[in-house]
């Protein structure tokens, strides 16, 4: 399941369903309007298989990896946000949910880069 924070814009959530992306958004499908940060960590701990998109770089933290869910911080405009999702989910080392599970992942125009577990070091993967 694919869940995309409060903070995208309404216009992104609309342009990734008419691309045939699966897509739910906190206030909307999931959990409530105005979910606190600190409230979305265990509100994921609930679901299962979830990939959950934001814009607030605060939930990159390796600390926040889990097996049940993966984080994607996305370090890009918010009028991107639809192009970089659709992107990131095609993408040969993260196009199926077990590749992502686990993870938290910054997006950015020049890559990503992912965090996983107790490992020391990131992994910096350009487009």
């Amino acid at each position: 399941m694919n869940i995309l924070d409060e903070n995208i814009p309404e216009d992104q959530r609309s342009q990734l369903l008419t691309w045939g992306i699966s897509i739910h958004q906190v206030g909307l499908d999931f959990g409530r309007k105005g979910m606190k940060d600190e409230e979305i960590i265990p509100f994921l701990h609930t679901l299962r298989d979830t990939t959950f998109f934001t814009r607030d770089l605060g939930f990159y933290e390796r600390k926040l990896s889990h097996s049940r869910y993966c984080l994607i911080c996305l370090a890009i405009g918010k009028d991107e946000v639809a192009v970089f999702v659709r992107r990131i989910l095609n993408h040969p080392r993260l196009d199926t949910k077990a590749k992502r599970m686990g993870k938290v992942i910054r997006v950015s125009h020049v890559g990503f880069s992912i965090r996983q577990g107790v490992a020391q070091k990131e992994a910096f993967f350009a487009w």
